[in-house]
């Protein structure tokens, strides 16, 4: 399969309004889904977790309508099966796990060298 763009398929959705939270129809209309696939998925994918205030309402964040995007996507536009889509979520959070852990390294090595030249720097002046 090819590499999987979020935004693929996603052109006809509507932008997602700058809000800290949706009501599960206004995702619903968002991501171009019924709600009662919305609560099937939150089953599903366990990243899938929106707030449920009183009345057991669901209240989603924004990053949570951007998940609902992608798994769409997955679903409908690449063809994934349920288990290939999480499976796929689950390997773009190992990586995205991994990008962190290097950048980290990378910013360690980067402060390193920086005490270093400041040292000789020092050691130069003096």
């Amino acid at each position: 399969m090819q590499a999987s763009n979020p935004e693929i398929g996603t052109a006809a959705l509507p932008p997602i309004p700058a809000k800290r939270y949706f009501t599960i129809g206004e995702v619903s209309e968002l991501c171009g889904v019924k709600a009662h696939v919305l609560r099937y998925w939150e089953q599903e994918f366990t990243q899938l977790k929106p707030v449920k205030r009183s009345g057991n309402r669901r209240y989603y964040q924004h990053h949570e309508v951007m998940l609902i995007r992608r798994i769409r996507h997955l679903l409908y536009d690449e063809g994934f099966t349920i288990s290939g889509a999480r499976n796929r979520l689950g390997e773009a959070a190992i990586h995205q796990h991994e990008e962190a852990e290097a950048t980290t390294r990378y910013k360690a090595v980067i402060a390193d060298i920086r005490r270093e030249i400041e040292q000789t720097l020092a050691a130069l002046k003096s």
